[in-house]
């Protein structure tokens, strides 16, 4: 076996056995509830965004777009812009690479690579400062609910002739609302490709964690997740996505669409 091929089985190694040790998932999940606790979620910032995610999260993120190389990138939830710039510094970096192994220059404002965010509420300081982002050219906004028919098909119309297509599901996060947006946006995932659905973790935290949201163990992302898959045997819950990173607000949400 060479070097590379013995490193990324040692590394498959170690993920199945990390998904099989309960010290270190229950430490990963008090873990996780300490740190919502006291808001740790909303530290950090992307390209000068603020981006309302786990370090973990965001570094497998970056991870799928690199293996996946989607020209488009569906995002439900907007908030303050951060995860769009993420995605789209990611496409950005796609072109760059191709662009280098062609041996050419690439002007980003022709690139056919594209983030679409979708918000009920999209503030105009967040509209503003997204649109004078650097990354802003990338970048498609629509308003309104992510599960309104007309938006849906605002989405579609905008992501037509993409040949590779990821989404990101991150608004509200009851079971029906979830369950609706993996309805509309589930069959826009090509094959290869992932939906991840942010925020399942809800349904392993104490009942009543978020006594000021719709949302509870028993209704929320995981359990939208699991009636989905039951429904769509195209799609497989990416179990080493979960062992990879262990602490994630996504368990059981690393949605792939098999090829």
């Amino acid at each position: 076996m060479n070097p590379s091929d013995q490193f990324q089985n040692e590394r498959r190694v170690r993920l199945a056995a990390y998904g099989e040790d309960s010290k270190f998932n229950a430490l990963s999940r008090d873990w996780l509830q300490a740190s919502m606790q006291r808001k740790y979620v909303y530290n950090f910032d992307w390209m000068g965004r603020p981006i309302i995610q786990y370090p973990q999260d965001i570094m497998l993120v970056q991870e799928l777009i690199m293996r996946v190389r989607p020209d488009v990138v569906i995002e439900t939830g907007i908030a303050h812009g951060g995860s769009l710039v993420l995605s789209a510094s990611m496409l950005a970096l796609l072109d760059m690479s191709d662009a280098i192994a062609a041996d050419t220059v690439m002007d980003p404002r022709q690139s056919k690579r594209r983030v679409i965010g979708i918000d009920i509420d999209i503030r105009d300081h967040n509209r503003a400062a997204i649109e004078a982002h650097p990354m802003a050219s990338r970048i498609r906004m629509v308003q309104g609910s992510s599960i309104d028919p007309h938006v849906v098909n605002q989405v579609k119309a905008l992501a037509a002739g993409a040949a590779t297509v990821m989404v990101f599901l991150d608004s509200m996060h009851t079971h029906d609302h979830v369950l609706a947006e993996l309805e509309a946006y589930g069959s826009m995932v090509t094959a290869g490709s992932y939906c991840v659905v942010f925020d399942t973790f809800v349904d392993d935290m104490p009942p009543g964690f978020f006594s000021d949201r719709p949302w509870d163990v028993g209704n929320n992302p995981k359990t939208a997740v699991r009636q989905w898959l039951a429904g769509h045997a195209d799609f497989e819950n990416d179990a080493e996505m979960q062992s990879k990173l262990m602490v994630t607000v996504a368990p059981e949400g690393f949605l792939r669409r098999q090829a």
